[in-house]
């Protein structure tokens, strides 16, 4: 994979990025790959954003850092038995949401300890077998750096038929239960109150952010998933309180992110995870700065009223 990615960049660096924005772009698409990158990162990333804005929201940002790093051990251990990466990926990531969903949603301090315990466990674990399916495989991974920060290089036709299917499916489902998870997330006690069945949204949500977690594992590696499921929803919260313009603008900041992070990585010969990532925290950072801006001149507007 790193010599391939050495051949890719030996091509751009011959072709060149210019400042004809016409022929940058045809040069982008030119090859099958990039148009396969860019259809399975569009639906990775709509996929992360309408799935990281819940996890933001109930602050299950660990839960969904493990679930990633989960995902490295499930592909290693898929190509060390010689069967499709993808696989694994959706396998491990979807076994560790079941795990870590054994643990009830805590109501105290020592409830939420006991569930950071279960996933630091399940955590370093992951990462124990990750390094053992590595050194089974004959001690040197090739695409190591790939499963690790991301690549959007052989990313097949049958790769993005799979990932558009879980896709949907996962955001179908999600949209069937959006309105009483997001009631559960608000007011836990109420909507339990009221008959909701708060656990099963609870263990349902962690199968749909295992799922989540495996598709962007595939474009940005394990170790830079937040760039998609934190990163976009963080930016669209500080921007927002509204639930609906928040969760469209968290879809809109994942697409953008994912898009430019593409189109970047295709002209170097660098992970495109690192790119996701730089944009994902550029944004992230512009958001808070402007935040904090609006609040203060609000502040300094109000004062001067008052004085006046």
């Amino acid at each position: 994979m790193i010599g391939t990615a050495r051949i890719m960049g030996n091509f751009v660096a011959a072709t060149g990025l210019g400042w004809n924005i016409r022929h940058d772009v045809d040069q982008l698409f030119a090859l099958h790959f990039m148009i396969n990158a860019y259809r399975a990162g569009t639906m990775v990333a709509v996929l992360a954003g309408a799935v990281g804005w819940f996890m933001v929201l109930r602050q299950q940002t660990f839960a969904g850092h493990t679930l990633a790093l989960v995902s490295f051990p499930g592909a290693a251990g898929a190509i060390w038995l010689g069967v499709s990466a993808t696989s694994g990926y959706f396998t491990a990531c979807v076994a560790a949401a079941l795990v870590i969903a054994l643990v009830p949603r805590p109501a105290s301090a020592q409830g939420h300890s006991e569930e950071s315990a279960v996933i630091g466990t399940v955590q370093a674990f992951a990462l124990a077998c990750g390094v053992l399916f590595v050194s089974l495989y004959g001690g040197f991974l090739n695409s190591l750096t790939g499963l690790l920060f991301g690549t959007f290089l052989g990313i097949s036709d049958r790769q993005v038929v799979t990932l558009a299917v879980v896709a949907l499916v996962v955001l179908a489902v999600l949209g069937l239960i959006g309105r009483p998870l997001f009631f559960a997330t608000v007011d836990g006690a109420v909507a339990q109150a009221r008959g909701l069945p708060v656990r099963l949204l609870s263990v349902v949500f962690l199968v749909m952010l295992g799922c989540a977690a495996a598709e962007v594992s595939q474009i940005t590696g394990a170790l830079l998933v937040f760039a998609l499921l934190v990163m976009p929803a963080a930016s669209a919260q500080y921007l927002t309180a509204r639930p609906v313009v928040s969760l469209c603008l968290t879809i809109a900041f994942a697409i953008l992110i994912t898009w430019l992070g593409l189109a970047i990585a295709y002209f170097s010969v660098y992970p495109v995870g690192f790119y996701v990532t730089t944009i994902g925290m550029a944004i992230l950072v512009l958001t808070r700065v402007g935040r904090s801006a609006t609040v203060a001149w609000q502040r300094r507007g109000g004062d001067a009223v008052i004085g006046a």
